[in-house]
């Protein structure tokens, strides 16, 4: 399976990986133990091949072609995250922080080392990505729902929560193409934030939207952590303090530091302005 995390990039050794996507995708098991570990990154790491265009990618599908790059985005990181924490995790662009996050939903896997992630993720990543453009908000909500594997009881539960949250009134029973940007972020985040999950990754989510709705979601995330959902936090803003303890900082592929939030921001105030 190939990476969609940017154009033009797909994972190295081709011919290899799927055998070891076998051995180093993303293990879900139940999540009942409070306090045991509910994801777990094992000497991970992620090479990509990148070309200087789409032609020479695709010549390269087909003759043993040496133009191109590696790049490796993550350098064997491993770390453990329990039951019930909430985890900001830091760095400069570039430093592999939404690739953690994409190999911890699925989206992407490691070329190297192991992934164990445990319960249901739910991930606050492209909040308007897999929307049928010519279905209601409300057929979308079912169909995403069903693209992520929930029963029809719950899909009836999840789809009135997600209709009240996201507060698009009428326009709930029209065509998604004529919503404005505005509309779509609400309805995305409206039906990731109520499919019930273990763990919740959020990829700078809370940056969009008027300040009244993201106030709603920021009460609405604190509402989940005192349920003792998992949370994984990527931001460059202050916002982290308000939900995270723990806080991991990736420069370059690597952790360079692993503590408290209060630790890290005495050692890195740069990212909490």
């Amino acid at each position: 399976m190939m990476s969609k995390e940017k154009h033009k990039q797909i994972p190295a050794d081709g011919e290899q990986q799927a055998e070891k996507i076998q051995k180093t995708a993303a293990v879900h098991e139940s999540a009942d133990d409070e306090g045991e570990p509910i994801i777990i990154f094992d000497e991970v790491t992620k090479v990509y091949t990148l070309y200087r265009s789409s032609r020479e990618q695709f010549y390269a599908l087909f003759h043993n072609s040496k133009r191109f790059k590696r790049h490796t985005a993550l350098d064997h990181v491993s770390f453990t995250i329990n039951k019930g924490e909430s985890v900001a995790i830091i760095g400069r662009n570039g430093a592999g922080k939404s690739t953690v996050l994409k190999m911890i939903t699925g989206v992407a896997f490691p070329t190297e080392g192991e992934i164990r992630v445990k319960g249901r993720v739910s991930a606050l990543l492209e909040l308007t990505a897999g929307f049928v453009a010519d279905m209601t908000g409300r057929e979308n909500i079912r169909f995403k729902c069903n693209v992520l594997g929930l029963k029809d009881a719950e899909i009836d539960s999840i789809e009135e929560k997600a209709i009240e949250f996201a507060e698009l009134g009428e326009y709930i029973d029209q065509p998604v193409r004529t919503y404005s940007s505005g509309m779509k972020v609400r309805l995305g985040f409206a039906i990731n934030i109520n499919t019930n999950p273990d763990i919740l990754v959020i990829d700078e989510a809370l940056s969009v939207g008027d300040s009244a709705f993201k106030q709603k979601c920021k009460n609405k995330i604190s509402e989940l952590i005192a349920q003792n959902i998992t949370v994984l936090y990527v931001s460059h803003s202050k916002d982290i303090q308000d939900f995270c303890d723990r806080c991991i900082y990736l420069q370059k592929g690597k952790i360079i530091f692993d503590g408290t939030m209060e630790e890290t921001l005495s050692k890195y105030p740069e990212f909490a302005k």
